[in-house]
Formats: structure tokens, sequence, C-alpha cells
């Protein structure tokens, strides 16, 4: 083949394969779910509750910045550290209730824990030197840092009566790693990778009805609160459990989407003042007896777990969110959400 030939011939092929790639690339991009043009307002956002570390206190704040991360204002981040024990697995109050008695608070980069009955113990989250390791989080690999010595000897005082067992690590990077669980990944096909967060249980965001908790509190002896819940977004003015048919949401000018319905477990029944579970297993209890999944597609996945509350996933630029910022849903078709029992 003479040089000319040859030109034409790889030419050719250099242009027919541009020519896929950009058939490839349109495609793609008509097939990517595009934020909707118009908005309605559905209510207000009442409250914003971070979690620096897994199953500990909360930490209310009146703005964040949202990140594909999850909630973050300067080295305050939601579930970004973890309580492991010895084998490296990973602890919560389902096990241990008095995990929420602990209160973390930030000044800058130096994280302080309180606690009854302990004097208080910090540690400069910048200067952490050590290696990075992995630590399991239901079954999954999940980068972390220790946080020395001191933090864990009293971690494991206040939790065990020990002087060791338990360590805090500290997520080190900027984005999530971890796969969409392979439980999850048929049943919600909307949640990806980028929206699982540091250590959360299933995703970055969750948000939670007020009105959706009075209607669950006139059926309790006993209300609770929205902190029992641990939602990182509350907000006031929709109607009862309107939320669960919600597709893509936006606060202020965050847009967010929908990603899956919040299912509930024990934890629910710890409160969040005492530490200690509710003997009658209340609130999940009640939530059972009215608001389960029956579709027979999602059953299998989740069981008897009762829904309260809705994950989101940033679907948009980072950006700020404030209380009393306005809570928009988009105006479009809605797609039927999951079944749920009819309410007694």
């Amino acid at each position: 083949m003479d040089r000319t030939r040859l030109a034409f011939v790889t030419a050719a092929a250099v242009g027919a394969g541009t020519a896929v790639f950009f058939i490839w690339w349109w495609w793609t991009k008509r097939q990517k779910p595009q934020p909707p043009s118009k908005w309605r307002k559905v209510g207000e956002l009442s409250d914003i509750m971070v979690f620096p570390i897994k199953s500990l206190g909360a930490v209310r704040m009146t703005e964040m910045e949202c990140t594909m991360l999850g909630l973050k204002s300067g080295w305050l981040r939601d579930r970004t550290l973890l309580v492991i024990d010895l084998e490296g697995r990973f602890l919560t109050a389902r096990q241990l209730p008095k995990m929420v008695n602990i209160q973390p608070e930030f000044s800058g980069s130096v994280l302080t824990l309180r606690a009854p009955g302990m004097m208080s113990i910090s540690v400069d989250l910048a200067q952490l030197r050590g290696k990075n390791f992995r630590v399991a989080v239901w079954g999954q690999a999940v980068p972390a840092r220790d946080c020395g010595e001191e933090v864990a000897r009293w971690l494991s005082r206040f939790l065990l009566q020990e002087d060791a067992g338990f360590r805090l690590v500290y997520y080190p990077l900027e984005g999530p790693t971890r796969e969409v669980r392979k439980r999850n990944e048929n049943v919600f096909p909307l949640t990806k990778t980028t929206d699982t967060g540091a250590y959360p249980d299933e995703t970055s965001y969750s948000l939670m009805n007020e009105a959706s908790l009075t209607d669950l509190n006139s059926r309790l002896e006993e209300p609770v609160t929205a902190q029992q819940f641990r939602m990182n977004f509350v907000v006031k003015g929709a109607t009862a459990f309107e939320e669960d048919k919600w597709d893509w949401v936006k606060i202020g000018n965050v847009i967010m989407r929908n990603i899956r319905p919040c299912t509930r477990c024990i934890f629910t029944t710890v409160n969040p003042e005492t530490g200690t579970k509710n003997s009658k297993v209340e609130p999940l209890k009640t939530l059972k007896s009215y608001r389960q999944i029956t579709d027979p597609q999602i059953r299998p996945a989740v069981g008897d777990s009762p829904v309260m509350g809705i994950h989101l996933a940033l679907r948009g630029p980072n950006g700020t969110v404030r209380l009393s910022d306005p809570v928009y849903v988009g105006i479009q078709e809605e797609e039927a959400a999951p079944s749920l029992t009819s309410p007694s």
C-alpha cells in the first residue's frame, strides 16, 4: 500500500473513530437525566444536622456547604470519623447506645469530645501523620487514618470501662470510594458510587419532613424528635409523607435527587438525650405497622424495615444551604413511589 493510500485509510479510520466517539457522547448525554427547568416550593429548611463521627452526637448548624462527600464546614464534615474495634470493624449505637452521649465539637482542625463523667479530650486532625489503612463498613473496605492513642484510650474507657478496645479513625480523602452495596444496585438504580459518602450507611445526604414526624408522634405514647432519626435536613411546610414522591429536590440553589427511601432500624429506638433504648421498641414498632414497602421488587432487599425520610444525592455543583432556605421539587411527570401500606 503506497503512502498516499495509507494516509487516506488512516485518516478515514481516525475520522470514523471520532464520529463514533461523538455519537456515543451525544447518546450518553441524551440518556443522562437532566434537572427540571421548573420548580414548585414545598417548604423551608428548618434544621441542619451534621454527625461528624458515625453514631455519636449531632452538631446543629445554620449553614453548610454541600459537597460530593456530604455536608462540610471547614474540618467539620458529615460522618467522616468512625469508631472501630481492634479488628477494624465499625461500631454503632445499635450495639452501644451510650455512643450518642459523646458530643463532638470543632474549632478549626481540632476535634474535641465531651461525655458525661469524662474530662474532655482533643485531637488535631491536621496533625495526623499515620499511614492510611482500610476499615470495614458493612463488609466494604474503606480508607481510614488512625487518630492516636489518647483518644483511643478515652473512647475505650467511656464505652468499655477498659484502657483499650476501640479506636477513632478519620477519612483521609476528599471524595467517596465505596461502591454501591450489591443488594441495592438493581433495586435502587439511581444510586452511584459518588453518592456513598465516607462512612454513612447508604448515602451522603438524608432528609425528613416535619409533618411526617408529627403524623408518627400522633400514634406514639411518647413523642420522638427529628434527631432520633439522624437526618441531615429537616423540612417544614410540606404535607405528611409527601417526600415519598419527590424526585428532583432543590434546597436554596443546591440541586439534589431523591435516590431511595430511608429504611429504619433499631437505632431509631435510641434516645439521643439519654443514650438508652426504648423498652417498647418505639418508634420502630409503630413505623412497621404502617410504613412498610410493599412493592414486590423492592421488598426482598429491605425486608420489614419501615420507611421514614429519603436519601438524596448531589446532582449539581457544590453549594451552600442555610436555615429557612426554600425547598423546591421539580415540576414534571412524577414517577410512582414505592408502594406503602395505607395509614391506619
